[in-house]
Parts: structure tokens; C-alpha cells; sequence
């Protein structure tokens, strides 16, 4: 049975994209999956993570491919034979670039901070991955817990056009120190942030097997 495929796309810079991909890999390598990431972002923040594991470890425990919007098809069709997962990081952007990417992906996920602006900006990336007829999951990150703009954006979230994960990662340091060591965030230690990433990467796995 060939490898399944997450894209992970937002249009806003920042949103977390990265973080979501590189957490979600190693909480899916962790559970004896065989993860490949796929870095198709000009700014190659999912690669520099890659070689600082790389330098860190010596054994990644990933394959990382890179390609251009067009490449995505190839790679995708190359790394889903050998792979139980392959992970999909793009630029931020939505327009005809972005669709090769939503086009592979079994399931899409969409990382929203939590403001307004951000959950404005999922607009373009949600009209596409409906025109592509893809499954997209709103992901809050950056949650603030107890605050009234956190309630908002949730509540806005959920009544668009995409469902929304119920579970969230949130406004913590260790997900920005991590990224910067070659790490995911479990891999720190037990800590608010491993759970959250392991009740994600549960709510994605259920996804993925629900066709």
C-alpha cells in the first residue's frame, strides 16, 4: 500500500507551518512509521532543521527530498513507495503553485496563530484546496488557553468551510528552542507541548485511515 501524504499549506508567513511538519514527522517516526519530509519552501527552513538533526544525531531517521511547486508530483510519487508518510512543506502562498502540492496530499492541513489576520488568510488557501477536493483541517497554533481572542479565533475557525482539529498547540517556548536544536518538541522531555503534539498526531492518523 503506497505511503499517505499531509501538505501542509497557509498563505500568511509564520503561521507555523514548519513547526507543525517537523513535530507531527517525529511524533509519527516514534510510533515505528517510516516518515520522508518534502521541502518545497524557497526559504528551506524545513532542510536547515534536517542538517542541524543530521549534525545533532548522525541518523536524521528521515529522508529529505526538496523540490521546486512543479517537482512536487515526482517526489511525491517516488517517497510515497518507500514510505509509510511523507510530510509536504510549502512556501506561503496560495495560487497555482500551491496546487501540486494539495493534489498529492491525502489530507491538508492549514496552521493558524491565533489572531484574526491569520484566520483571514486561510480564505485563499481553503477556496483552493476545495477546488482541488481535498480534505483540509484547520490546526490552531500558538493557542492561547483561557483568553477571549483564543476563544474567538476557535469559534471563527469552526464555522468555516474546513473542519478545525480539536487539538492545539500552544503559545510555548519549547516548540521554537526545539526547532532551533534539530529536535521536535517531544523529544525534550514530557512536557504540555509532547502531549499536545501526540493527541494531534492521534486526531491526523484517524483522518488519514478514514477513507
Amino acid at each position: 500500500m503506497a505511503g499517505r501524504v499531509i501538505t501542509i499549506a497557509q498563505q500568511k508567513g509564520g503561521s507555523g507551518k514548519t513547526t507543525l511538519a517537523v513535530n507531527l514527522a517525529v511524533a509519527f517516526r516514534a510510533r515505528g512509521l517510516s516518515v520522508a519530509l518534502l521541502d518545497t519552501d524557497p526559504q528551506g527552513s524545513l532542510g536547515r532543521w534536517f542538517l542541524l538533526r543530521r549534525d545533532r544525531m548522525g541518523t536524521p531517521g528521515f529522508e529529505l527530498s526538496t523540490a521546486s511547486a512543479w517537482g512536487v508530483g515526482y517526489e511525491c510519487e517516488k517517497l510515497r513507495k518507500q514510505h509509510d508518510l511523507v510530510i509536504v512543506d510549502t512556501p506561503p502562498k496560495a495560487d497555482a503553485d500551491l496546487r501540486p502540492a494539495l493534489r498529492e496530499a491525502d489530507l491538508v492541513l492549514v496552521p493558524v496563530a491565533s489572531s484574526h489576520v491569520d484566520l483571514w488568510a486561510t480564505d485563499g488557501v481553503l477556496d483552493l484546496i476545495a477546488r482541488e477536493r481535498r480534505r483540509g483541517l484547520v490546526v490552531l497554533n500558538r493557542a492561547k488557553a483561557g483568553t477571549r481572542l483564543g476563544a474567538e479565533v476557535a469559534a471563527a475557525a469552526a464555522a468555516m468551510s474546513a473542519g478545525v482539529t480539536e487539538a492545539r498547540l500552544g503559545q510555548r517556548v519549547v516548540y521554537a528552542e526545539t526547532m532551533g536544536q534539530g529536535l521536535g518538541a517531544a523529544e525534550a522531555g514530557q512536557s504540555p507541548a509532547a502531549a499536545e503534539v501526540a493527541a494531534l498526531a492521534d486526531e491526523v492518523w484517524a483522518q488519514l485511515q478514514a477513507d
